[in-house]
């Protein structure tokens, strides 16, 4: 059960930047700029996500701060997904997400694999 949902995180992590590439690419404005924030909205999450939340992360955060980037890369694709139309789409990622990091929090694992005591 802890090596499925360690590779459903990593799946939900890949969509949350997809979902942000994807809004970056639809908000309204001249090619240079859709182009630009389709790059940067998901780049800026991946800073995010290997400061503090990856498993080697250069500053890692313990659990509940590490709930806050975490929401930051997720909840920001949910909201993408649910501006450019996919109301749905946004909702599935963010239900996933939160129930993939209750599931890793039951079976006492961290979001790198380790157990946590």
């Amino acid at each position: 059960m802890r090596i499925f949902n360690l590779g459903l995180r990593f799946v939900l992590e890949l969509a949350a930047l997809a979902a942000l590439a994807y809004g970056g690419w639809h908000v309204p404005g001249p090619l240079w700029l859709r182009i630009v924030l389709a790059v940067a909205f998901p780049l800026l999450a991946a800073l995010i996500w290997a400061r503090w939340v990856a498993p080697k992360a250069s500053h890692p955060l313990s659990d509940p701060l590490r709930l806050v980037p975490e929401w930051v890369v997720f909840g920001g694709g949910a909201v993408a997904l649910a501006l450019t139309g996919h109301v749905l789409l946004g909702v599935l990622l963010a239900v996933l997400a939160a129930a993939n990091r209750l599931a890793l929090h039951l079976l006492r694992t961290d979001t790198g694999g380790a157990a946590v005591s």
